[in-house]
């Protein structure tokens, strides 16, 4: 995706388009499977512009170690794969230190439980594996500790951001067992964030100071009921805002943050098309009434920033603030969009 998008050429040009625009934060990826071309050999010439770039652009980059992807020679489930990515989170912390003389911010990996139910439940895509998500899910957890340990002996300031979505289900209130279902669907949110912070499997090492920033991914369809029997045509399986069992978005930040203390980000947040000025607006307000009850929400992205294809179709995705670039790396923007966010930007400075 970060080829299709043209920004691995021109990240120089991204970075600084951010900048202009006001945005001091963002997300980025290393590509685990270009770093390291040979076990245990680094090669960091697709991630050392981008965060060299990035540093030029006093831009600060939350860096996605592990964002679906690894080298193929490795079997997600063996321990291999954990002591390897390891090592690479180091490696990394190493060459980032090296080009900035900073500690950086990390997301190890990128929603272990969307991970692990669409790897490793419902092979929706690789692993492409059936009824392993429970197992994948506690191996993705095993990596992500391992890989704090590892970034905090090369770094001690290193920073780590957790994400996740952040969902409400709710059964059909004529059937008892959809809601023991719904109910289950819902507090599986939960499930990495509590290994990681040793809440729960405790044997796999979590502790209360690896989850340092909680981040929340939250989308239009985040939000469904489990029916009794498989819904008509008048019953949609998503919760619209409308709908009297839809829950508002600052209820389940506030959730979030009573449960564990710690800072949370809205670290993805987006739609497709002409609603999505609307979209960011709605999800600010719901912010914004968040952190006035007083909840620690420290930000907002959208993602993505930048149009892309479409992951199994490669249409041209309208969910981005600027388009492809032109020759030079020019990118022209959703106007839209960019008059919204530059609105939000100036409530919550004004609020700070």
């Amino acid at each position: 995706m970060v080829a299709a998008t043209r920004h691995d050429r021109h990240a120089v040009a991204d970075y600084a388009r951010l900048r202009l625009f006001g945005i001091g934060g963002a997300r980025d990826g290393v590509r685990w499977h270009l770093a390291e071309p040979r076990p245990g050999e680094y090669d960091f010439s697709s991630a050392r512009p981008m965060v060299r770039a990035a540093h030029e652009a006093d831009l600060t980059v939350a860096w996605d170690l592990c964002h679906y992807g690894w080298p193929d020679d490795l079997d997600i489930f063996r321990p291999a794969f954990v002591e390897r990515f390891a090592r690479f989170a180091a490696a990394f912390v190493q060459m980032h230190g090296e080009e900035t003389g900073r500690a950086p911010i990390l997301a190890p990996v990128n929603e272990p439980s969307f991970f692990a139910w669409a790897g490793g439940q419902i092979a929706m895509f690789h692993p492409a594996k059936r009824r392993r998500g429970d197992e994948l899910k506690a191996q993705l957890v095993r990596a992500v500790i391992a890989a704090i340990e590892a970034a905090r002996e090369v770094s001690p300031e290193t920073r780590f951001l957790h994400t996740d979505p952040i969902i409400h289900v709710v059964g059909d209130p004529r059937s008892k067992r959809a809601q023991t279902r719904a109910e289950a669907y819902r507090l599986a949110q939960f499930q990495a964030w509590d290994m990681i912070a040793g809440r729960w499997k405790p044997e796999l090492g979590g502790r209360p100071d690896y989850l340092d920033v909680v981040g929340v991914n939250y989308y239009p369809k985040n939000q469904w009921i489990v029916w009794k029997s498989q819904p008509g045509a008048k019953h949609p399986p998503h919760l619209e805002r409308e709908h009297p069992l839809h829950r508002p978005l600052r209820e389940l930040l506030a959730e979030v943050g009573a449960r564990y203390g710690r800072p949370v980000l809205v670290t993805e947040t987006g739609c497709e098309g002409d609603g999505r000025a609307e979209w960011l607006r709605h999800v600010c307000d719901e912010v914004y009434a968040a952190r006035a009850a007083g909840a620690a929400i420290e930000g907002v992205c959208w993602y993505p920033i930048l149009n892309h294809p479409g992951w199994t179709n490669h249409r041209h995705c309208h969910n981005g603030l600027w388009d492809y670039p032109d020759r030079r790396g020019g990118r022209d923007a959703f106007a839209p969009l960019s008059e919204e966010m530059q609105r939000q930007m100036a409530r919550f400075a004004d609020a700070r």
